[in-house]
């Protein structure tokens, strides 16, 4: 049986239980072509979701009235911003993943990847990086045990970080500021400005309803943010005064075609570069804001805008 993904062989474990009552590690490492090690992280997995008893050498079915659903739910839109912030992630980048629902959506989309090296502070993240196939390189903070946000944080988990450099952060938040940035209810926010600090590319996930929500502790002021990636029912302006003059906000529609929309910083050299500006703002507001152009133009907006960031004017602003 040629390799499957990790949810479709541990689907076939449980199947495979239920037809014949007993499985082995050895016969089940043949039939996947994989190794006792993988197997064995299967059988571990599925019965902490209690699917399955682990027996030596293999497992049995539980009762039937015992078993439970095999992982806790994620949101559309949860998985939605995973999938588009995947899509982001390279083959051999090094990525930064901060503790969070949103961001720990994203940690099965990385199967495919290939070379990756993840630092997380967030034991339930490097738990998800372990279990993948790919085995990625996973490096840990350390630091102090936060029990509010379940990650490490402190001065050690800070000079852990500032000893690499990273291609890109993802992160989430408790709440967004239009006007200031990210906030949280934590008031330890000293790591997640290092994380920002040591990565090029700081990608924000934030789920539509958490805007607006004004927190008084801000986490990632707008300046060190250069991606926000939130669901199609977002209120954020298109002119938020991210980090880069050329940004993305990517608004992932659940049941249809995304849509991204550039955001082009203000220039201070000519009224042109002003007007283009105020023109593209308002053709983002009506792409994001109407649904009839948002489904008969995204395409068209996104092919525009492409051509757009590659001319000079606008690299050099």
């Amino acid at each position: 049986m040629s390799k499957r993904n990790t949810q479709q062989r541990r689907h076939a474990i449980v199947a495979m239980l239920t037809e014949k009552g007993e499985v082995s590690v050895d016969m089940l490492s043949n039939l996947f072509e994989t190794s006792e090690v993988t197997i064995r992280k299967d059988l571990a997995e599925l019965e902490k979701n209690g699917l399955l008893l682990r027996r030596y050498g293999g497992a049995v079915p539980v009762p039937h009235e015992m078993v439970s659903e095999s992982a806790v739910k994620v949101s559309e839109q949860k998985l939605a911003i995973a999938k588009m912030a995947a899509s982001r992630i390279r083959d051999h980048n090094r990525i930064v993943v901060d503790s969070g629902s949103t961001t720990a959506a994203l940690i099965p989309l990385l199967e495919q990847k290939r070379g990756l090296v993840v630092m997380t502070n967030s034991l339930n993240v490097a738990q998800a990086i372990k279990e993948l196939e790919n085995e990625p390189t996973l490096l840990m903070t350390g630091g102090t045990w936060d029990p509010h946000s379940e990650a490490f944080q402190g001065q050690v988990a800070e000079q852990a970080l500032r000893a690499y450099d990273f291609d890109q952060l993802f992160i989430g938040a408790d709440g967004i500021d239009v006007s200031r940035g990210t906030t949280t209810f934590n008031e330890i926010v000293g790591l997640s400005r290092v994380m920002a600090d040591v990565s090029r590319e700081v990608v924000v996930m934030i789920e539509s309803d958490k805007i607006g929500r004004k927190i008084p502790n801000l986490e990632l002021p707008w300046d060190v943010v250069t991606t926000v990636i939130t669901d199609s029912n977002s209120t954020l302006p298109p002119n938020l005064p991210l980090k880069r003059r050329a940004q993305r906000l990517s608004a992932p529609q659940i049941n249809g075609d995304s849509v991204c929309v550039e955001l082009w910083a203000q220039s201070r050299k000519g009224m042109w570069r002003k007007f283009c500006w105020k023109v593209c703002a308002a053709w983002s507001i009506a792409v994001m804001t109407q649904p009839a152009l948002r489904s008969l133009t995204a395409k068209t907006s996104c092919a525009v805008c492409a051509v757009w960031v590659r001319f000079r004017l606008w690299q050099k602003l």
